[in-house]
């Protein structure tokens, strides 16, 4: 068993992240003092890789990283795991997006090495660009499948649980359509979630799931809720999540995350 005391996995949009999408100031000498006392820190986000890297340099250091709502786990340098969507149903999928333009929804195909979109409207790219640092626009997005597709990330102008999650679940056979925020769904593998991307770096580090927190606010935090240890939800959160949380944060407008980490901090101290 490792000697790690801790893996604390945070959500980062309406959890750790502010309504200006900013990690906010207050939370690096707060994860400095973690990492001192060997805690693992992972952001825990339906954003790409890259872009959780980007957000994270400030660190400073090796870290670990769940991004694409767990279908890509990534720890020290290198990923350590990946769940793909298989060619077909990916192809299926943006099938199904191209049928549908009255919907008014925007496809992001999403790669271990990168993300991908057809659609070039500044609303819809401006929508993308926070989530995807790394992310080319192409004429045709099926000629970019191949097995590296971890994710196809739809957003609509909609409402994402109220519309256009319904409607996807009955053409994306096989495959998990998770809702990641108001205006964005998800889908991926039925054998990923923020879950088992947390069992599965808390067993690369040889930490028990007792010894997982994690912090969430909506839909595609649930798995990741039920799965850690200690779960919070945001007092923004969902109220789903708020249902199925051991406790419930201040809000992110709050710095919720950041009052909770202080206490670990203290504790860990006392040691």
């Amino acid at each position: 068993m490792s000697d790690i005391p801790y893996v604390i996995a945070i959500d980062m949009d309406g959890t750790l992240l502010n309504e200006h999408r900013a990690i906010p100031e207050s939370f690096w000498p707060v994860l400095k003092d973690l990492h001192s006392h060997g805690v693992v820190v992972a952001p825990a986000s339906g954003r790409q890789l890259f872009t959780l890297l980007e957000q994270f340099a400030p660190a400073g250091q090796p870290m670990s990283v769940i991004a694409e709502n767990g279908t890509v786990v990534f720890h020290g340098d290198e990923v350590i795991s990946t769940t793909t969507v298989e060619a077909e149903r990916a192809h299926a999928v943006i099938d199904v997006i191209d049928q549908h333009p009255d919907q008014d929804w925007g496809l992001v195909l999403c790669r271990s090495d990168g993300a991908f979109v057809s659609r070039t409207d500044p609303a819809f790219l401006a929508q993308c660009q926070p989530y995807y640092a790394r992310m080319d626009i192409i004429e045709d997005l099926h000629e970019h499948v191949n097995d590296q597709v971890v994710k196809l990330a739809v957003f609509t102008f909609g409402s994402a649980e109220d519309e256009a999650a319904p409607a996807l679940r009955e053409a994306a056979e096989h495959l998990d359509v998770v809702v990641s925020g108001a205006n964005w769904v998800d889908i991926m593998s039925s054998k990923a979630s923020k879950g088992t991307a947390l069992r599965n770096l808390a067993n690369a580090l040889e930490v028990p799931m007792e010894r997982t927190i994690a912090f969430g606010d909506y839909l595609n935090d649930l798995q990741l809720l039920e799965a850690a240890g200690v779960s919070y939800a945001m007092d923004n959160a969902h109220p789903r999540i708020k249902a199925i949380a051991d406790f419930i944060a201040p809000s992110n407008e709050d710095e919720g995350v950041v009052q909770v980490l202080r206490g670990i901090v203290e504790k860990l101290k006392q040691v």
